[in-house]
């Protein structure tokens, strides 16, 4: 059975052989990062130890999204499996276990959206033509639901307006965060609301407040916002995740290799907050992408379009 790498780490150090081949492959994970192609010796020792791992715990353990130390466990995660990201665009296992079962928390945001009906009629008649607008008035009845994105809020337009450019990095950690810690069924009605107008189309694309933590002054180049984010273990994590859960096909009706939909979008959201970020290109349609450009790409302009295409051609998204 998986366990959490956490916990594999700490049976492996207490083992001498294990602690001995995960020390080797921490050494080539570490080269990794720094992006200095390994020689012929090196790769062999790296896989010889990945496969010296055998059957401990370590080479099937996997972590929460939702849990503490997730950082830690993310690069537990890589370290032993380092030579799955050789070569370009080779994520196809995900870190993170498959999401618990999460219908007691529909529960609150029922109660809430009840009590939300109960409210005056001109109230309840701007939320029935506005799903964004009711999302986030059931979202502002929850403590925590109201505290996060507030926060959050409150980063991301920092030097909106002004001069000073808001801080993208704390912008992403606080969205990361709502996104991590409030239940599913109030973030994924607040993102994924249905609009019949582009009034409602517009809140849905400002809900990630897009000037600071989606787009820039210019657009770089998607293979630069690839490199970037497998530089950070969350970002190369939820790209794994993306991957496996929303990676399309035509063989299906429904488009998805997984065939579990649910999967995608949480995925999909998992990459909020990362340097690849998504979002809504327009207020008058569901058409997502990331903000970035394969102009300019050479002879790798092929690698960019298939990074760009997972968002903006996705018959499973």
């Amino acid at each position: 059975p998986r366990s959490d790498c956490l916990a594999a780490e700490e049976l492996c150090l207490s083992d001498s052989t294990c602690n001995a081949t995960y020390r080797v492959l921490e050494n080539c994970a570490l080269a990794k990062t720094r992006f200095s192609p390994l020689d012929h010796d090196s790769r062999v020792r790296c896989l010889n130890a990945e496969l010296d791992l055998g059957n401990s715990s370590l080479l099937h353990c996997r972590c929460h999204r939702r849990m503490k130390r997730q950082e830690h466990c993310l690069r537990i995660f890589w370290t032993v499996h380092s030579s799955m990201t050789d070569g370009y665009f080779n994520l196809e296992t995900s870190p993170y276990e498959n999401p618990a079962n999460e219908e007691h928390w529909k529960t609150d945001y029922n109660k809430l959206a009840a009590l939300l009906s109960g409210k005056n009629c001109s109230q309840l008649d701007r939320d029935a033509t506005n799903p964004c607008l009711k999302a986030t008035h059931v979202c502002n009845l929850s403590k925590k639901c109201v505290r996060l994105r507030t926060d959050y809020a409150s980063i991301c337009t920092k030097g909106a307006g002004s001069e000073d450019a808001c801080d993208r990095r704390k912008c992403h950690r606080g969205l990361r965060n709502f996104f991590e810690k409030v239940p599913e069924d109030f973030t994924k009605r607040i993102l994924f609301c249905p609009c019949q107008d582009e009034f409602c189309g517009e809140r849905r694309r400002k809900t990630i407040v897009p000037d600071c933590s989606f787009q820039s002054n210019t657009k770089p180049n998607c293979l630069w916002l690839l490199d970037s984010c497998l530089e950070d273990h969350i970002c190369k994590s939820r790209l794994a995740d993306f991957q496996q859960n929303c990676q399309p096909t035509d063989m299906s009706p429904d488009g998805c290799t997984q065939h579990n939909h649910a999967a995608c979008l949480q995925a999909y959201m998992g990459m909020i907050g990362t340097p690849m970020t998504p979002n809504y290109v327009s207020n008058s349609s569901v058409e997502v992408s990331l903000w970035c450009t394969c102009e300019s790409s050479g002879n790798q302009k092929q690698k960019c379009d298939q990074i760009l295409g997972m968002f903006e051609s996705n018959k499973c998204l």
